[in-house]
């Protein structure tokens, strides 16, 4: 037993040391940090990192970018909550509207996993109905957890999982819940790139039955493109609800669930409501974020340094084949699979002890303060990692 005031280490459960580093890695790396900056964190003991783990992806411009801070700074001077709605989460909803014109309707949440949540909610209220499909990882909430203890028999019942860019196992799967379909959720990456087939499957089929199609863009927005994987990838038509969070407030709390306005309008007649969804600071956080997103092409940032550190695992791959047995992910999200367990925990705390955290298994981000010299010294401090130990 041990002696932690917060249960399991911390509150998230993927920064765990184990998490992050394997299992016996809870002594070799680092475990808690004091500050960040950029694209560097230092730890409890002063120790400064180059970081790639970038907030589990919630950021994307980098540690305190000064823009986003100031615009966070002046929503706390004015009193950062209220009793009524501040005006800054219409300017909000108006310019993501206006950039990501199929989200005709958005309601703001504090979390990726709430927001996801509400999605589900508003395709029961459209369909009247109960089951769900998922593929991907949807948050920690009961509806799409059925392995997890304390999940109700019967809620789990009403949840199933779709593989990813399998065309015909998936159309057998939704054809077989049919009637009893209330909603498709899915990651649009997962790993590797959805090929098109697949994509129009999903969309051709939720219609067929009169399912709602989910897009959880939680990591894939603000980062493939504005818009996510149904910008990037020229989703079209477009799925009926979209799921955004992460990188979208560049670390401040806010998701977003957003799409047709037909299907949106249920939010009046269910609940779906937080007292700090409108918490001002993370909205400001946001519209500054997209301000800067649309001036500097950070995704096209993102995605030329994302392909220099790709390119540069494979190269890490091809000259250490034993030890790595192959690179998988897209250029602004990836990681090494190692041919053992232990070889990625060794080569988590090996680039550590070097100053760099690298996560062993998905995913692994760059930011906007990522630069080429960066990447060059992490792919060289990964490669001492993996011959030195």
């Amino acid at each position: 037993m041990n002696d932690w005031r917060v249960p399991g280490f911390t509150s998230t459960g993927s920064k765990r040391p184990e998490a992050l580093f394997g299992p016996g890695g809870e002594g070799g790396g680092p475990a808690r940090m004091t500050r960040a900056s950029g694209c560097r964190v230092w730890d409890d003991t002063g120790r400064e990192y180059v970081d790639y783990i970038m907030a589990l992806g919630a950021v994307a411009l980098g540690y305190g970018h000064q823009t986003v801070n100031r615009a966070a700074e002046a929503a706390i001077a004015a009193g950062v909550v209220g009793p009524l709605p501040p005006v800054a989460e219409e300017e909000l909803a108006e310019a993501l509207a206006e950039r990501i014109p199929w989200l005709e309707r958005i309601r703001f949440l504090k979390t990726g996993a709430e927001a996801v949540a509400a999605a589900v909610r508003l395709a029961r209220v459209a369909t009247g109905r109960d089951g769900v499909l998922g593929c991907g990882y949807h948050g920690w909430l009961d509806w799409c957890q059925g392995a997890a203890d304390g999940v109700p028999a019967a809620t789990r019942a009403l949840f199933g999982e779709l593989p990813f860019n399998d065309v015909a196992a998936g159309r057998d799967l939704i054809r077989q819940r049919g009637s009893m379909l209330a909603a498709v959720v899915v990651e649009p990456v997962i790993v590797s790139e959805p090929t098109r087939e697949w994509l129009q499957m999903l969309r051709v089929e939720t219609e067929r039955i009169g399912a709602v199609l989910i897009f959880d863009e939680i990591k894939t927005a603000f980062r493939l493109a504005i818009g996510g994987a149904v910008e990037r990838y020229g989703v079209d038509p477009k799925p009926d609800l979209v799921v955004i969070g992460k990188a979208l407030a560049n670390g401040f709390p806010l998701a977003a669930v957003g799409g047709r306005a037909d299907v949106m309008s249920g939010t009046s007649r269910t609940w779906i409501s937080s007292t700090l969804a409108t918490e001002g600071v993370a909205l400001a956080a946001a519209r500054a974020t997209l301000d800067v997103f649309e001036r500097e092409d950070v995704c096209g940032h993102l995605h030329r340094i994302g392909t220099r550190l790709l390119h540069g695992l494979h190269e890490l791959q091809r000259r250490n084949p034993d030890t790595i047995a192959g690179v998988a992910g897209i250029a602004e999200m990836c990681f090494l699979h190692c041919a053992t367990d232990d070889i990625a925990r060794r080569l988590a705390l090996g680039a550590a002890r070097r100053g760099v955290l690298f996560k062993r298994t998905a995913y692994n981000f760059v930011s906007l303060a990522h630069d080429e010299g960066t990447v060059d010294r992490t792919l060289e401090i990964l490669g001492a990692a993996l011959r030195d130990g």
